[in-house]
């Protein structure tokens, strides 16, 4: 959905700028340009990016939720795609805490996708929080454009929680570019049987660290 911004608050960050964050200038392919509306003192604060299924189970909105709310209380950045699912549940979760989160968009900054979360993208924006894009207004969601944006979720993060992920998940594409940049991997334990909770218990036995409280992730920061 197509919304209008006034341009003016549009922030655009070249790479060699001061005010492009240093973690995403270390990364293997760095966006060139950012597109910032929002508060660009985030872009270098401790974050943790909470990533999931879009059709995330109950115990998996409930998780995403509780994390997203516990790690801002914390005064940790919650960054997320701002996808239906586990992103949009980390979101709220972090501006219920009254704390602050980051959208990464697929999209230009006035393209609304999914468009049920505009009321999250305007409450991003009114607590404090920042949206963030490396396409030009106008951009529609293109599917390849996820993936490219994964990297920039992971890249802004100082360490990744998994909530919920199936086998086959673009979630796991996050995770790669993690690993690829250094980044801590955390996972949540999930149902044997459940098919959205395979990819963290995986992630688990090939050596995330596991997470039952916002504390396993805290110790390290």
């Amino acid at each position: 959905m197509h919304i209008k911004i006034n341009t003016n608050k549009i922030k655009t960050i070249k790479i060699e700028d001061n005010l492009y964050p240093e973690k995403l200038r270390n990364i293997y392919d760095p966006p060139k340009l950012l597109y910032l509306l929002g508060n660009e003192d985030l872009l270098n604060q401790r974050a943790i990016a909470i990533i999931g299924c879009r059709n995330c189970t109950q115990y998996g909105a409930e998780n995403a939720y509780k994390f997203g709310y516990e790690l801002a209380t914390s005064n940790i950045c919650v960054i997320s795609g701002f996808a239906r699912g586990i992103d949009s549940y980390a979101h709220q979760g972090a501006l219920n805490a009254k704390g602050k989160t980051i959208a990464v968009l697929g999209a230009g900054l006035d393209v609304i996708y999914p468009p049920e979360n505009t009321r999250l993208y305007k409450e991003i924006l009114i607590n404090g929080g920042a949206i963030i894009t490396e396409y030009q207004l106008g951009s529609r969601p293109e599917k390849y454009h996820f993936p490219e944006r994964n990297r920039i979720i992971s890249g802004l993060s100082d360490g990744v929680l998994v909530v919920e992920a199936k086998k086959k998940s673009g979630t796991m594409i996050t995770v790669d570019y993690a690993l690829d940049q250094g980044r801590e991997v955390y996972a949540i334990p999930g149902n044997i049987s459940s098919d959205s909770s395979y990819g963290t218990n995986e992630l688990i036995k090939e050596g995330a660290i596991p997470v039952t409280n916002v504390n396993d992730i805290l110790l390290n920061y």
